[in-house]
């Protein structure tokens, strides 16, 4: 009895193709999770400045802190998005074996890596004025 080994063309490839997906998307994961934690953060320091007896900066016009969270928020979900665009991309490429692709374009990877510096630059100012420090 002679049995038949299934070998998957390319496997080396698809895994790496896999392996990329899902970092991309324990990132996104990650971003969403910060995102949530700084919004809430606002809410912590209001309660530990009420147990304090202390003011708290909770009202400097808009909530900086809600719109930072939702905003990592939202960068999360576009970093899973693009993400699964460009597996499912990367395996069609995979697949059609023996014709060029080109990478395509490293924009919005530069996009996501300048939103995330400029909500970081914003998350310090913000700290920094409900600390209390100039």
């Amino acid at each position: 009895m002679e049995t038949t080994k299934t070998m998957i063309e390319r496997y080396g490839d698809h895994a790496a193709n896999e392996r990329t997906y899902l970092a991309w998307v324990r990132t996104g994961v990650a971003v969403m999770a910060f995102g949530f934690l700084v919004e809430k953060f606002d809410i912590f320091l209001i309660y530990i400045g009420k147990a304090l007896h202390k003011k708290t900066g909770e009202h400097h016009g808009l909530h900086t802190a809600e719109i930072l969270g939702m905003g990592l928020v939202a960068l999360g979900i576009f970093m899973m998005v693009g993400a699964s665009v460009g597996f499912v991309r990367t395996r069609r490429a995979i697949m059609a074996e023996g014709t060029a692709q080109s990478p395509g374009s490293p924009a919005p990877y530069v996009a996501m890596v300048l939103a995330l510096v400029l909500m970081g630059i914003t998350l310090l100012i913000y700290l920094s004025q409900v600390s209390g420090r100039p």
